[in-house]
């Protein structure tokens, strides 16, 4: 019924642009009672990061892994303003909509999460159950500021092994338990190497939108959107050394949520890579049960518009 490896399948964004996704089990279509999942990766990330959750998870359902435009394989934008959230949701929405996919367990990391949170005032209908991974409604200002720090700022490796080394100088205080293999395909997934060169797997210009943000006035939660999730099933995940997701904001979404469920990945940070093997089970084991009991939205929804601010 599906492939544990991916088809690229391409689509038309709204203003002409060409995005990216990554399909698994579309050569052979899953049955309709079988919700599928839809994975959202993080600001500077690329589909790429849920290949090993993706493959797992495939051999049940059909999974697809988007890139955001300027990110991996989707076209990069000429105009650097529209790295931004709302534009990035409507992409997703035409997306999904191209790929007939109507409802899904959506496992978002980071800015993922964001969309999806986001789309309780988009299109709450498409949500049947949510991973939330390492993120949450208050984004920690600390967290913020590493992240402004390096993306789009990161040094040009001239080969593999120096562009592991550069993964562990920017992100080593925060992941403390990867093993040398894990290093090597985090760096690989975070650069690519061209007939020119190499580069990152996202348009450097990605910062110049994210740098708008001001940390120095007060950063809006987002409440209302994590709210408006109460209908449907949520796994948080946070890594043990995040400096975005805070443990009391943890533990707010766990009092505040009524089908709220979470783990912690020890010796990550933000974001977990969703590679190892307690968290890969637990994600398994959440979209199992979530698609059994085929949560479907109901009078709970509220409308609830995206906040602005990032």
């Amino acid at each position: 019924m599906t492939t544990s490896m991916p088809i690229s399948r391409f689509f038309t964004a709204k203003d002409g642009l060409r995005l990216h996704m990554r399909d698994w089990g579309a050569q052979g279509p899953s049955p309709s009672s079988t919700l599928p999942v839809v994975c959202l990766p993080g600001l500077s990330r690329t589909a790429g990061d849920f290949d090993v959750l993706a493959a797992r998870l495939s051999a049940t359902r059909r999974v697809v892994a988007l890139d955001y435009r300027g990110r991996g394989l989707s076209d990069r934008d000429p105009d650097w303003k529209h790295y931004e959230l709302f534009v990035e949701n409507i992409d997703i929405l035409t997306v999904l909509e191209a790929a007939g996919i109507e409802a899904a367990i959506f496992v978002g990391t980071s800015r993922g999460g964001l969309h999806t949170m986001l789309l309780t005032g988009t299109r709450p209908q498409l949500l049947r159950g949510v991973v939330l991974n390492d993120i949450g409604p208050v984004l920690e200002k600390d967290g913020l500021r590493r992240i402004q720090s390096y993306v789009g700022k990161l040094p040009t490796p001239t080969s593999w092994p120096e562009a592991v080394d550069i993964a562990k100088g920017v992100m080593g205080a925060q992941f403390t338990a990867l093993s040398e293999t894990d290093w090597d395909a985090y760096a690989r997934l975070t650069f690519e190497e061209t007939a020119d060169g190499f580069r990152t797997r996202y348009d450097p210009a990605i910062m110049l939108a994210f740098g708008q943000m001001d940390l120095e006035k007060p950063i809006p939660a987002l409440w209302a959107q994590f709210d408006a999730l109460a209908p449907v099933p949520v796994l948080a995940i946070r890594g043990e050394n995040s400096d975005l997701l805070s443990e009391e904001t943890l533990a707010e979404m766990a009092h505040r949520h009524p089908n709220f469920q979470s783990m912690t990945v020890p010796g990550q940070g933000h974001a977990p890579l969703l590679m190892d093997e307690p968290t890969l089970a637990r994600i398994e084991a959440f979209v199992s049960a979530t698609a059994r009991t085929e949560a479907a939205p109901g009078s709970g929804w509220i409308s609830v518009q995206p906040s602005p601010w990032i």
